[in-house]
């Protein structure tokens, strides 16, 4: 794994990471820890075949939280030069020791921090030039245009390649880092008939560029998500089955991480307080973390405090087996860190066999969701309603399309009337999922 397109080898992050620590030991913190990074990156926006944008991304930083017994200071620079990390070490130490104590801060348990720092292979540079960006944005844009002579617009194609890599270190001997790498090609367009126009997009992402899909395919999916919306209609207000579209489904498994994770639950603003042990979804529900898969979006050996990842289960059988915890959350609630400071890592929620026609087969009659407005959620009480436009389905086949409508429900119910889950999984993030089918919601319309 070379490092050679970083301005700085991975032992100079290493050795400022190690100078901060330091420095800040010998200006009376108790403890410290510090992330070291730098970053680059190139995108690339075309609209109707003319370069729109073109952009080159260049940083570097250091962060520093020291602690003078239970008081915490946190300061930050772009400078590597000593003068400027003795700088931001006095600043974290005067911050320190103004702010009152917290009998929760501290650096997280030694005894938790990570031994074996796993290669997940996320580093795949992408020698891209920007002329050979600009094609592929063109052809991608040009797939989505010859789709239909109804799509007669475009918000354009972006084509983006990002390098970065850091080092994590504390004054309790941890030290770890690693490169990694994200690219993606995306492509939105608009379509017009009848005097009403709509608009989709589609896109990819992933570490290494060959795991993308061509441009030409991003481009084509775009079109026709944009086509199949024209003559939309609206609907009467009714409860109806409701089918989630699998982007938009990931977004359902994201309200019930928040629900679950430190913050929420110690601050008692969840809907989802003291569910531990308790049965959230139906039976055949599993959703499993897994932070080591190789290319994964989410996966880490270690977290943002150094605490090692594990693969568990965080759902078993409908069942909360466990919460998504920080190492001050942990210690607010009287627990310990499940090494989720910083967030999931990679989710794995198993289908339950359909694919997406089995799922239209399954629900019959009802509302198949692909666009989601707003952020119309209560997190205290779990209420849900959201506007939302998609298709409406008889028979187990697609009507047509709708749009000008609102969906409706409380996020515990939704939870427990989940019936299928389709085989059309996800990936693009860090939570993989099908289409998620729910028994029942209110559809607000005319």
């Amino acid at each position: 794994m070379s490092d050679t397109r970083f301005s700085f080898p991975q032992d100079t992050l290493r050795g400022l990471a190690a100078r901060v620590l330091d420095l800040a030991r010998a200006g009376g913190a108790t403890a410290a820890e510090t992330e070291v990074s730098e970053g680059f990156g190139q995108t690339v926006s075309v609209r109707k075949g003319e370069v729109e944008t073109l952009e080159y991304n260049k940083d570097k930083g250091v962060s520093l939280t020291v602690y003078i017994g239970q008081r915490r200071g946190h300061a930050s620079t772009s400078d590597f030069s000593e003068d400027a990390l003795r700088r931001t070490v006095d600043k974290a130490l005067v911050i320190a020791r103004y702010t009152a104590e917290d009998d929760c801060a501290g650096l997280a348990d030694a005894e938790l921090l990570a031994r074996d720092v796993p290669d997940l292979d996320l580093y795949h540079p992408w020698d891209l030039p920007v002329e050979g960006a600009i094609e592929l944005a063109r052809a991608c844009e040009a797939a989505a245009l010859g789709v239909d002579g109804r799509i007669n617009n475009s918000e354009g194609a972006t084509v983006s390649t990002q390098e970065s890599q850091f080092i994590y270190a504390n004054s309790l001997g941890f030290s770890g880092g690693y490169p990694t790498s994200r690219h993606s090609i995306s492509c939105a367009v608009i379509a017009e008939e009848a005097g009403t126009m709509q608009r989709d997009y589609w896109y990819d992402t992933a570490r290494a560029a060959g795991d993308m899909a061509a441009a030409d395919t991003v481009g084509r999916r775009a079109g026709e998500r944009t086509v199949r919306r024209l003559n939309a209609r609206k609907l009467g207000t009714r409860q109806c089955p409701v089918l989630f579209e699998a982007p938009i489904a990931s977004g359902l498994i994201a309200s019930f991480v928040s629900a679950v994770s430190g913050g929420h639950l110690y601050r008692k603003s969840s809907f989802l307080l003291d569910s531990l042990g308790s049965r959230v979804f139906p039976a055949f529900m599993q959703i499993q973390e897994r932070p080591f898969l190789p290319r994964g979006l989410a996966s880490a050996a270690f977290d943002h405090e150094g605490v090692a990842t594990h693969d568990r289960d965080v759902v078993k059988n409908g069942v909360v087996q466990g919460y998504f915890l920080g190492s001050y959350s942990a210690r607010k609630l009287g627990m310990k860190s499940t090494g989720n400071a910083g967030g999931n890592h990679n989710l794995i929620i198993p289908s339950t066999g359909e694919d997406f026609e089995g799922l239209l087969r399954k629900m019959g009659t009802g509302l198949l969701v692909t666009e989601l407005l707003g952020h119309g959620m209560n997190m205290v009480t779990g209420d849900y309603s959201r506007g939302a436009a998609g298709f409406w389905v008889e028979d187990g086949q697609i009507a047509y399309p709708v749009e000008e409508i609102t969906v409706a429900g409380n996020l515990k119910d939704m939870f427990l009337g989940i019936q299928a889950i389709g085989t059309d999984v996800e990936v693009r993030g860090s939570r993989r999922v099908g289409s998620i089918l729910i028994d029942r919601m209110t559809v607000a319309g005319e």
